[in-house]
């Protein structure tokens, strides 16, 4: 059975090969954003491939088509690759998470001057 790992927390599951990122990462209990559940729709579900791109499928054409450029930066669409052999993904970090640690940040800056 392959092994997925998540990227930053580090979690890892073995998988039955076939099962798209998506779904390893739900049987990880990792929380990938999505709306559609699958169906390139919503192009939430970016994730890069930080290892093993060779245990994943290789995109077809719509998911070359919306990935664009990014495809050579190594992302993929969770819900399009599909698990054949052991993979590193590195989610990317939840907007709202990112935007209270920008905040927080400046919070810090601003009472460093004092």
């Amino acid at each position: 059975m392959p092994e997925v790992e998540f990227l930053p927390d580090g979690k890892r599951v073995n998988v039955r090969a076939g099962l798209t990122l998506l779904e390893a990462a739900r049987q990880a209990k990792v929380a990938v954003r999505t709306r559609c559940s699958g169906g390139l729709s919503c192009l939430m579900c970016k994730v890069r491939v930080v290892g093993g791109v060779e245990g994943l499928t290789e995109p077809k054409q719509a998911e070359k088509a919306k990935l664009g450029a990014l495809e050579a930066q190594g992302y993929r669409f969770a819900c399009q690759a599909r698990v054949t052999g052991a993979v590193t993904v590195e989610l990317p970090e939840d907007p709202l998470k990112a935007a209270i640690r920008a905040q927080l940040k400046r919070q810090q800056e601003e009472e460093d001057l004092w």
